[in-house]
């Protein structure tokens, strides 16, 4: 059965056992077995390291746990959880960067040259300079080219997790490629 089946399948179950106050525990359980990888990978790919993911993943699922009672489902499942995962990591990364008193261009370079330590690749030397290439986005950019490029999300589901628009998001995914397309030039 392919992924997208299973978790439409997985989705109606989940949503079905939370409707009870009997059930709700199993299909909450049920769907931190569905969703949480996605989740962590979605989040990792925009905080970069484990430690960070995991408390950002912790909270996500915080909210998700006090507030999916409220889900009334004019979307679907994974695209609230999605947009909670989003505005969790948003909320984490501007607390991080108020702590932080360097400014954003060393920030930025701060973090690419801390991806090849914390990498899950190894030696993959290209993946390493995509990564970094990544690092050096805007946020928005490296959101929105992370959940178009890794996560094979349609323009659609993007803006209905982030709350914007398609058009501003294709031209947030051009800039993207533009500039990574540029930065592995210049390192290869």
């Amino acid at each position: 059965m392919p992924a997208d089946t299973q978790h439409n399948d997985n989705e109606a179950e989940i949503l079905q056992l939370l409707q009870e106050e009997r059930t709700f525990e199993r299909g909450f359980r049920l769907l931190l077995q569905t969703y949480q990888e996605r989740l962590y990978w979605h989040i990792r790919k925009m905080v970069n390291l484990h430690d960070y993911t995991d408390e950002v993943l912790q909270n996500t699922f915080i909210k998700i746990y006090k507030g999916i009672k409220k889900f009334k489902g004019n979307s679907k499942l994974y695209t609230w959880l999605y947009r909670i995962a989003t505005n969790e990591t948003i909320t984490f990364m501007n607390k991080v960067k108020k702590q932080k008193t360097t400014s954003l261009d060393n920030e930025e370079s701060g973090l690419a040259n801390t991806l090849h330590a914390d990498s899950p690749l190894d030696g993959d030397e290209i993946q390493a300079v995509l990564e970094k290439a990544i690092a050096t986005l805007p946020e928005k950019q490296r959101l929105v080219f992370n959940m178009r490029y890794f996560d094979d999300m349609s323009y659609k589901e993007i803006s209905e997790i982030l709350e914007t628009s398609i058009g501003g998001l294709k031209a947030s995914y051009h800039h993207a490629a533009k500039k990574i397309e540029s930065y592995i030039k210049n390192r290869i």
